[in-house]
């Protein structure tokens, strides 16, 4: 099969091939902002823009093309649909069954101001999801619960969104991290230690931007002890644990911490004035002594047993059983994906030489996230004591309102893959690198593109890690460093991701909305993205 060498400049003129490659960028963010567009038309529209950009300019061969729109689509399918349609139904499966309400009584017994539910829901056990499994399941987990707690859906998702922020860079037991010390031959403690300034700064920030995100001035006014020993706990303990062990349980130690003195604290002081949102003053308050121990138990069991599948399949033992000879290597069926593996050759400046672009499709039937989320969800069926025909109903009515999300999934990955496969992802980042001792500011911004064009800050520093690791070459600045930036500016892209906002999206009914979820998040994500430059600049030129 011919290679296919990419080309990064294809008008000869890198700021005008920058202007064409951003066309379809542009237009997905008129399409949902200002046309309103409907989430699943706008993506279709992207898709065919960019594929239009790849072939008419960048000279991609069409079937190249479509191999690799197809490549993501299916990726958006598995394994990030099937990890939404599992941590849904749990969700649906605790509320159909009437454990939630109890679960929401449990929660308000900490405190019914709705602020506080929000560091608790939204930032503690986001951070803690996040840590363990990553890959759209906390935002999923968060943005349910907070809705069945009352809070708007639009608000829901918007602060789960930004909350996700915090813990993002070390999710997933650290994989951007680590993945970002591989691409630049790097040991992943370098890159995590240069991440601990600027991830620290954001961590301690969040909560109160969350705060204010809620109640504004007075929120924060009436609130600052506990949103004070919430940042404090979380940064404290996410960045000595960086410093101490690694960057691989930072966001796991940092919110069992804040989970457990959030809630010590809150016994011995609470806000005068506790606020709930318009909609949830309506519903009956739910006092502490309502329900036994055991009923709350019970409640709570399909979170626990969540958490200990979780957990279990993110340790490195258990994943050791998936790979190379491991016993249950056979579950794991992986093939190159025809028309596009090794088709396509990466070129300097983006590699050191021409490098054949992989495109390995895997379906790791049990490994996945998304199968530890649903055996939890089948163990909770007879944990909650449904009916398992009951069970079902409740998984076929999922699966049907979560038919439109799964297409805009599919969409938006489709989009990035053909954008990462035709070189149009990397002009832009040619045109930040081009910027010379300004690229320490611009660094976090080529990390937050990189999360919007793929949805996950693994695959940013994957696509961006040696890039940013050149450029720093050319002008005196450590290449973990500029990792790291790479890093934390994905952290904070990802509330703007369309990948992220789609998996929120679905997760609360919000399907045509998308556009309002975004508009919600977009400010905050350029105000914090900006920040960490500012911070990485003064790392690289002033505490170097």
């Amino acid at each position: 099969m011919h290679a296919w060498q990419q080309n990064y400049d294809p008008l000869g003129d890198l700021f005008l091939s920058s202007a064409v490659a951003l066309i379809p960028i542009v237009f997905f963010f008129l399409a949902l902002l200002v046309m309103k567009l409907k989430g699943h038309i706008a993506c279709t529209i992207t898709v065919l823009l960019t594929a239009l950009v790849a072939t008419l300019f960048y000279k991609m061969p069409l079937s190249y093309a479509l191999a690799s729109a197809a490549y993501g689509f299916l990726y958006g399918l598995w394994p990030i649909a099937w990890i939404i349609l599992a941590a849904v139904f749990l969700y649906k499966l605790s509320v159909k069954t009437g454990h939630f309400e109890i679960i929401r009584g449990s929660i308000v017994s900490v405190s019914d101001d709705q602020r506080i539910q929000v560091l608790l829901v939204a930032y503690g056990f986001g951070a803690f999801l996040e840590g363990a499994a990553g890959f759209g399941a906390p935002v999923a987990i968060t943005t349910a619960l907070l809705v069945g707690l009352g809070v708007p859906p639009l608000y829901a998702g918007g602060l789960c969104l930004i909350a996700n922020a915090a813990p993002g860079a070390f999710g997933a037991m650290g994989i951007p991290v680590i993945v970002g010390g591989q691409v630049i031959g790097a040991e992943p403690i370098a890159v995590a230690y240069n991440v601990v300034p600027s991830i620290a700064v954001l961590s301690f920030v969040l909560p109160y931007v969350l705060v204010a995100l809620v109640d504004g001035w007075r929120g924060i006014r009436e609130t600052w002890p506990a949103i004070s020993v919430t940042a404090i706990v979380f940064t404290v303990t996410q960045s000595g644990t960086v410093l101490l062990v690694g960057p691989e349980l930072p966001d796991i130690v940092a919110s069992l911490c804040t989970l457990m003195v959030l809630p010590m604290f809150l016994k011995v002081w609470r806000p005068a004035h506790s606020f709930r949102f318009p909609a949830a003053e309506k519903e009956a308050v739910i006092v502490e002594d309502t329900y036994t121990r055991g009923e709350m138990l019970r409640a709570w069991a399909p979170f626990i047993v969540l958490t200990v599948c979780v957990a279990l399949w993110s340790v490195p033992p258990f994943k050791k059983l998936f790979i190379g000879n491991g016993p249950l290597a056979w579950t794991v069926y992986s093939f190159p994906f025809p028309l596009l593996h090794d088709a396509v050759l990466k070129m300097p400046p983006v590699t050191a030489g021409p490098t054949p672009y992989h495109a390995i499709f895997k379906l790791d039937f049990v490994s996945s996230v998304g199968t530890a989320i649903m055996i939890a969800g089948i163990i909770s069926v007879f944990v909650l004591g449904a009916k398992v025909q009951e069970a079902g109903r409740i998984f076929v009515q999922t699966l049907k309102e979560l038919r439109i999300p799964f297409y805009s999934i599919g969409m938006v990955l489709a989009f990035a893959f053909l954008a990462n496969y035709s070189g149009l992802s990397a002009t832009l980042a040619l045109l930040f690198a081009d910027a010379s001792s300004a690229f320490t500011f611009l660094s976090p911004i080529l990390g937050w593109l990189g999360v919007f064009l793929t949805g996950s800050d693994t695959s940013s520093n994957a696509l961006f890690g040696g890039l940013q690791a050149a450029t720093g070459h050319q002008i005196g600045v450590s290449g973990p460093l500029l990792v790291a930036a790479n890093t934390v500016g994905g952290a904070v892209g990802k509330m703007i991701s369309p990948q992220s906002i789609a998996v929120a999206c679905a997760a609360i009914g919000f399907v045509g909305r998308e556009g309002d979820l975004l508009r919600f998040t977009l400010k905050w994500s350029v105000l914090l993205v900006v920040m960490v430059g500012i911070v990485v600049t003064l790392q690289a030129y002033v505490f170097s």
